[in-house]
């Protein structure tokens, strides 16, 4: 079970795969993606190879402290992803090896199957009606939008009319049945979050996401006094100590890691388990490619706190290449009246389709995220 070889696969829209192949043969999928940065995330892989090779692949406990904790210096957001991809590669091999999906290795299946939400309308929600019906007729009984675009940090009465009148109209059209996400994306200041999360709670939101940036994370007690719609908050930070203070404070009602940047699987385990002490949710963040998604469902799978995932199945980045279209088993993930059932295949329980993989490969990309600016020529937040 020595680790033998690491092979790095940049690939349409904007994703990362990473294979680990043992001496014995088995190999396993993990994705170390970071949005915008994959050549950086890419450099950190390779410079943590030395450590990897000869390494025995099940021991992923030893493996995840020598990578993060091995070196003098420690890493941000862009070596816990490289480290993410790697870690989800090992349980995939585990789960192989031992013939069960990995959930079974995590205490086993608290569920038989998993919420889904999908994204509809794009980084400026536009056509929010027609994208939501194609969704709810697709199978889905959750959605999540953009609160707003471009946004000026003092928000103007016609366009908090404007979001307010969008999601009046969404609300109307879908029917109470159907569980919306507002995500701010933590491109609203606080001054007009307080109004805007006043306004539409009328509508019932499932929850408020990243209403703040991280970096106002001790501000956040503000914005909860405003409203009782749940506060969804956490896909920027990496690690279980930035989550601590976040869950210890016990502002926010549903934590939202992301599999592919806070450390992998077993990091996310030990974040939703803090999590369930303070009675918080958790709903992994995963706007990623199949091999995170899969993960993700593993993690839902065997925590009692966890209560929706994210797809990114159809999102508004995905141009070039979907979800699906880099798996073979690609009935395994269909949605069913709201819900996928728990994969069943060993490991992560999807089969990767290396043959198109490694055809995109070829294509990569170099997807950045939008740059806006202000009336003024100032920097937004995207």
């Amino acid at each position: 079970m020595k680790i033998k070889n690491i092979e790095i696969f940049k690939i349409p829209p904007r994703w990362l795969f990473l294979k680990i192949t043992t001496e014995s043969g088995i190999s396993g999928w993990g994705e170390p993606a970071l949005e915008g940065k994959t050549d950086s995330v890419i450099a950190a892989i390779h410079d943590m190879k030395q450590y990897l090779i000869g390494q025995n692949a099940e021991e992923i406990e030893h493996i995840y402290n020598l990578l993060t904790k091995g070196s003098f210096y420690r890493g941000g957001v862009i070596m816990m992803s490289a480290v993410s991809g790697i870690e989800q590669a090992l349980w995939d091999i585990k789960g192989k090896h031992l013939n069960t999906p990995v959930y079974n290795l995590l205490g086993g299946a608290v569920r038989e199957k998993v919420r889904i939400y999908g994204w509809i309308g794009g980084d400026s929600p536009t056509d929010l009606i027609s994208q939501a019906q194609r969704r709810i007729d697709s199978g889905y009984t959750a959605l999540k939008i953009n609160a707003c675009g471009k946004t000026e940090w003092i928000v103007s009465p016609s366009e908090t009319k404007s979001i307010i009148q969008r999601l009046k109209e969404l609300r109307a059209a879908v029917g109470d049945k159907i569980e919306i996400g507002i995500d701010f994306h933590g491109r609203v200041h606080k001054s007009a979050v307080k109004r805007l999360v006043k306004e539409l709670e009328e509508f019932c939101p499932m929850f408020y996401e990243e209403p703040l940036l991280p970096e106002y994370i001790d501000q956040l007690k503000d914005v909860a006094n405003y409203t009782t719609v749940p506060i969804a908050f956490g896909e920027r930070l990496v690690g279980r100590r930035e989550f601590k203070s976040l869950i210890n404070n016990g502002i926010v009602d549903i934590i939202q890691p992301d599999i592919s940047h806070t450390g992998g699987i077993w990091e996310i385990r030990k974040i939703a388990a803090m999590a369930e002490t303070s009675d918080i949710a958790l709903a992994p963040h995963c706007p990623l490619g199949p091999i995170a998604f899969a993960a993700s469902l593993h993690i839902n799978a065997c925590c009692p706190n966890a209560i929706i995932q994210e797809t990114s199945q159809g999102i508004h980045y995905n141009e070039g290449a979907d979800m699906l279209d880099y798996i073979i088993n690609k009935k395994d993930l269909s949605i069913i009246d709201g819900f996928i059932p728990n994969l069943e295949k060993p490991g992560l329980g999807i089969e990767i389709d290396e043959k198109f993989v490694k055809e995109m490969s070829k294509i990569g990309h170099n997807w950045r995220n939008p740059i806006w600016y202000g009336k003024d020529g100032s920097l937004l937040e995207w």
